[in-house]
């Protein structure tokens, strides 16, 4: 009887502990402002703001199709910048990307979107061959050209991908591991190396958390 008392007590003090003893506040992923970035990340127009949210855009896709913000709306998204010809950190950044759409294919709320920052080159029927090869699905990954103004445009003052590019001419491009999250609300969440396979698992498990808000 003595040992029965002494164990009920004793599950009474445990669960009035785990009543009362606050528990960890779970990690909430940040927003990210041109406020909160390095300088070398945010365009100099930018500096300082304490409120960011990506810009409305309009770019064609592998198939020849638009996309705009409204393709993306109440999604979460992914953005990286590359071009199809790229022997070097594109195709790391390809083949990490493969992993994300691998883990989110059956999700309808999660899609990606590459820039391609060679748009002489890289016209809709490069990017459905490229496509082609790396196994994309053009309903998950959108592979985007446009005139190269506005690509900056967006890598510049949408994503932070790329901070000032004064010294850009028409013969040189982009070259950034910069891969970007963005929420439903098109507001960035984060921004990793995607050249790395171990922050691509970072943004696959942060991708994760935003579904869960």
């Amino acid at each position: 009887m003595k040992k029965k008392l002494i164990l009920f007590i004793t599950i009474c003090f445990l669960s009035l502990w785990y009543v009362i003893i606050p528990k960890e506040e779970e990690f909430i992923l940040p927003i990210f402002t041109p406020s909160d970035l390095r300088s070398n990340l945010v365009h100099p127009s930018l500096v300082g703001k304490t409120e960011h949210t990506v810009p409305d855009f309009s770019f064609i896709d592998q198939n020849g199709d638009m996309i705009t913000e409204e393709t993306i709306d109440n999604k979460i998204y992914v953005v990286d910048f590359f071009f199809t010809s790229c022997p070097s950190i594109c195709i790391d950044l390809t083949n990490n990307l493969k992993q994300v759409q691998s883990v989110f294919i059956d999700n309808d709320d999660v899609l990606i979107l590459s820039h391609s920052v060679d748009p002489k080159i890289d016209n809709v029927e490069r990017l459905k061959k490229y496509a082609g090869i790396n196994n994309i699905d053009d309903k998950k990954w959108f592979l985007l050209t446009g005139p190269i103004e506005d690509t900056i445009r967006m890598a510049q003052l949408g994503y932070f991908a790329i901070a000032s590019f004064s010294n850009h001419d028409e013969n040189s491009l982009i070259h950034t591991e910069n891969v970007i999250l963005v929420d439903k609300n098109r507001k960035i969440r984060g921004i990793y190396n995607g050249t790395s396979p171990l922050e691509t698992s970072y943004l696959i498990a942060d991708i994760k958390k935003l579904l869960s808000y």
